[in-house]
């Protein structure tokens, strides 16, 4: 697979197989993301894999706590949930889509509740991932981590294999935290989904919509370059 294959072709996954991932691919792959760009080479990626019996304890204890404590979902760090045009419409129409494709209609509350506490049990991946960061890191590093994980979903591509980046998890940090043992000193950033894809669920037919370069590049001095090539030609 091509590099821009790879990029093309992988997309959230919101439904696994059981399929186990082996030790030395998870590895591999963590290599790979390794190679990352980080600012001054701080490399501040800090992750815990887990599978088999350390995932189930950490999904039966995030999954207890989140119903003994539904509300108890407020960031450790600074987050905002607002959101303005046109980041509000693209939000909403993701969810409408998602939604649609597995029969949750607007406004059945406790269905989206149930759905949503499938990010909790990594949507039944294999292997989960949990990202932290020490707390003395500025955004700078934030940017950081971000280039490693993609370079783990693209690799993982590579392989056959699915992911799933999950904002949820820096939501019920609180349970995660000691489950894991977790130092206070790191925030709990996000986790993943890594495993196979289940070709037969419905939610994985779901594409999220890009926006055209247009959109959001704004070109300076290419005129003028061109115009120059064009006379020196």
């Amino acid at each position: 697979m091509q590099l821009q294959d790879a990029i093309k072709e992988r997309k959230s996954i919101r439904a696994f197989k059981p399929d186990p991932v082996p030790f030395e691919t998870v590895k591999e792959l963590l290599e790979l993301a390794a190679l990352a760009p980080s600012g001054t080479n701080v490399q501040p990626w800090k992750v815990h894999v887990v599978t088999g019996a350390a995932r189930e304890r950490l999904v039966e204890g995030v999954l207890a706590y989140r119903e003994e404590n539904p509300g108890d979902t407020a960031q450790e760090f600074e987050h905002s949930n607002k959101r303005v045009e046109p980041y509000l419409g693209r939000m909403r129409k993701l969810g409408k889509d998602m939604y649609g494709l597995i029969g949750i209609p607007k406004g059945d509350k406790e269905r989206a509740w149930e759905q949503w506490g499938r990010n909790y049990k990594f949507f039944d991946a294999p292997v989960g991932l949990i990202f932290t960061i020490d707390k003395e890191l500025d955004a700078r590093s934030w940017l950081d981590i971000g280039m490693f994980m993609q370079n783990l979903m693209l690799a993982a591509t590579e392989k056959g294999l699915a992911t799933c980046a999950q904002g949820a998890w820096n939501m019920f940090w609180k349970a995660t935290r000691p489950l894991l043992g977790i130092p206070e000193s790191e925030y709990i950033i996000c986790g993943l989904s890594l495993g196979y894809a289940d070709p037969d669920a419905p939610v994985n037919a779901l594409i999220s919509e890009r926006e055209p370069v247009e959109a959001f590049a704004t070109f300076h001095g290419f005129e003028d370059a061109e115009s120059s090539a064009a006379k020196a030609g």
